[in-house]
């Protein structure tokens, strides 16, 4: 028999021989690039992790061409760098798999309706330069339960995805409530869909976003019900690594220059007049006409220009992709602060 030492000394040698195989997730990490905007130059594209098929926010069409409210913003950050908002490559990840993408260096950025909490931003190496969706978790039923209310789902089987904010805000409402429950634990968005909508579950549970979303693409819409109750804070925003400041400040801004041109009521289609004729200080900054804001970020001074004219203001990209699915700003914490609403964007100067 070897003594302690003998096998001690053996395990060691046996992890240096095995290095990034016996530490998988540590290697990735460490091979993850340290300037993400000069590999994103270097490369020719933005490698932007995103869901893997959610109506309003990431899906691709009958011509497999991505479109959303996440691809859009996906789209303004090569637009920024670029000057080009198609030098995008969309790389599609699962609620577990999502993080691990991002900390490894196989996506550039996350948007994919992940909540920013502080275990998140503190314990996985991970920013979250600011907040493109304010949400809140709730349930969807099928009509036909005669359900109207969350406070009668005392007993049910309720699908929801593991390794997501859902999953604990779930656990927490119930025992909150006196509630008894039936998780069903499913990873694949897709399959908990169909899990619920075969009768596997009485509820689904996620966020109200991807409710709305999930009931817009079924066959018949108004056979579902989303209930009323919203159990949860939900902020959704973009993910990046953390140490590299530069490229969450274009992730960033890139969001408050939406926000700032739907303010200045700025649009795809009149950014170039107002380009030739606005006036407004802020809106020449915006727009690059005055000041190097551009070039304090490291991007030429005309980006934020570019992100407009491809895919618009917040509220355009809003009204394009998510009033369809059934959402709504109107009383919502994702209007304007101006209209009563949380969107709000620090000045351009």
């Amino acid at each position: 028999m070897l003594a302690f030492g003998q096998h001690f000394r053996r395990a060691l040698g046996a992890l240096a021989l095995l290095g990034a195989a016996a530490l998988p997730g540590q290697a990735q990490a460490q091979q993850a690039p340290a300037n993400t905007l000069d590999a994103i130059r270097a490369r020719g594209a933005v490698i932007c992790g995103v869901n893997t098929g959610l109506a309003g926010f990431a899906q691709p069409d009958s011509q497999g061409v991505w479109r959303g409210f996440d691809i859009d913003y996906c789209r303004s950050i090569a637009a920024a760098i670029f000057g080009d908002a198609s030098k995008v490559r969309y790389v599609p990840t699962t609620a577990q798999s999502r993080f691990t993408a991002l900390q490894s260096g196989e996506v550039d950025v996350l948007f994919r309706n992940t909540t920013w909490t502080l275990s998140r931003d503190t314990s996985l190496g991970l920013d979250f330069p600011a907040v493109n969706f304010y949400d809140g978790q709730g349930f969807m039923v099928k009509k036909s339960a005669g359900v109207t209310s969350a406070s009668q789902l005392n007993g049910a089987t309720i699908c929801v995805q593991p390794g997501t904010t859902t999953e604990q805000n779930l656990t927490d409402w119930a025992r909150a409530n006196r509630i008894q429950f039936t998780p069903v634990v499913i990873e694949r968005l897709e399959e908990v869909v169909a899990a619920y909508v075969a009768g596997r579950c009485d509820a689904y549970t996620t966020d109200a976003s991807g409710l709305a979303a999930t009931r817009s693409a079924q066959p018949k819409p108004d056979d579902h019900v989303i209930l009323p109750e919203v159990i949860s804070k939900e902020p959704l925003g973009p993910a990046v690594r953390q140490g590299d400041a530069r490229f969450a400040d274009i992730v960033r801004w890139s969001h408050y220059a939406v926000l700032v041109a739907e303010e200045l009521n700025i649009t795809a289609a009149t950014a170039d007049q107002a380009l030739a004729s606005d006036q407004r200080p802020e809106a020449l900054r915006l727009l690059g006409k005055t000041g190097d804001l551009g070039k304090m970020l490291g991007l030429d001074n005309a980006w934020a220009l570019h992100i407009i004219k491809a895919v618009g203001n917040y509220g355009e990209i809003f009204a394009r992709h998510l009033a369809p699915i059934g959402l709504q700003r109107a009383r919502s914490p994702n209007a304007m602060y101006t209209q009563g609403g949380l969107q709000y964007a620090p000045p351009f100067r």
